[in-house]
């Protein structure tokens, strides 16, 4: 396979996954809209790198070097930066200014590189040093919650820890269910019907922006053609 992925759920509730992948004979992939923002390491033929990334709230292309490996930390919704406005990070990304094989920099400190099984440890290691924060009631609205605050106080927490908007956060996860769906050969119709779209033309729109394919592009992928990137099933450990 030209993207070799693996993915995990997490107990933190500072986490929403972890994921690690390896590259091999693909040059692009279709990077799909998410509404998470992500720590991600990869190392290629210029070294070892760190960054910010995301959420997207598009489908693009994206560049992927050959031989590449990488190793994400996605965070959960109301996790955060208070050092970093999180508008800043939508559509686009930081790198740390200073990577190794082991450490990097982050809000102006060194921190050694984590790894696939040490995720949620690092993150400990962050909350306790105030690097990232956490508004439980962001997750938990964008989970289906009612909140005890009033909607405008809703919508300034959900901005102010996600950069985006709940109408925003739900497009996204609803396309990205809907991909999941397809890919396992549910109906278009039915898809479109469990999600609530209006119609497949809907249906339809939100895949092209969010995916980045059509419904039978979903269906019956092109085995030559460019990888997706990183698409899972939610579960019950799922909280998006």
């Amino acid at each position: 396979m030209p993207l070799e992925n693996e993915d995990r759920p997490s107990d933190s509730p500072y986490v929403h996954r972890v994921w690690r992948s390896h590259a091999s004979g693909v040059a692009h992939m279709t990077s799909i809209a998410t509404s998470n923002w992500e720590l991600v390491f990869w190392e290629d033929a210029g070294g070892r790198h760190a960054a910010l990334r995301g959420p997207e709230t598009t489908a693009s292309s994206a560049e992927v070097p050959d031989g590449s490996a990488s190793f994400g930390i996605t965070f959960a919704h109301g996790t955060y930066l208070p050092h970093l406005p999180p508008a800043r990070l939508v559509d686009s990304a930081l790198e740390s200014p200073h990577a190794t094989a082991t450490t990097f920099v982050l809000g102006g400190e060194e921190w050694l590189v984590p790894d696939f099984d040490s995720a949620e440890q690092f993150v400990a290691r962050l909350v306790r040093k105030g690097v990232i924060l956490r508004d439980p009631l962001v997750d938990e609205v964008v989970s289906g919650g009612v909140p005890d605050v009033g909607t405008r106080s809703v919508q300034r927490r959900v901005a102010a820890a996600t950069g985006l908007t709940q109408g925003g956060i739900r497009q996204i996860e609803r396309a990205r269910q809907a991909a999941v769906l397809l890919g396992e050969g549910v109906a278009p119709v039915e898809v479109a019907n469990r999600l609530g779209y209006y119609d497949q033309p809907h249906l339809a729109r939100s895949l092209q922006r969010f995916i980045g394919r059509t419904a039978t592009e979903l269906r019956r992928p092109d085995p030559a053609g460019q990888p997706l990137s990183l698409l899972y099933k939610n579960g019950d450990d799922d909280r998006s």
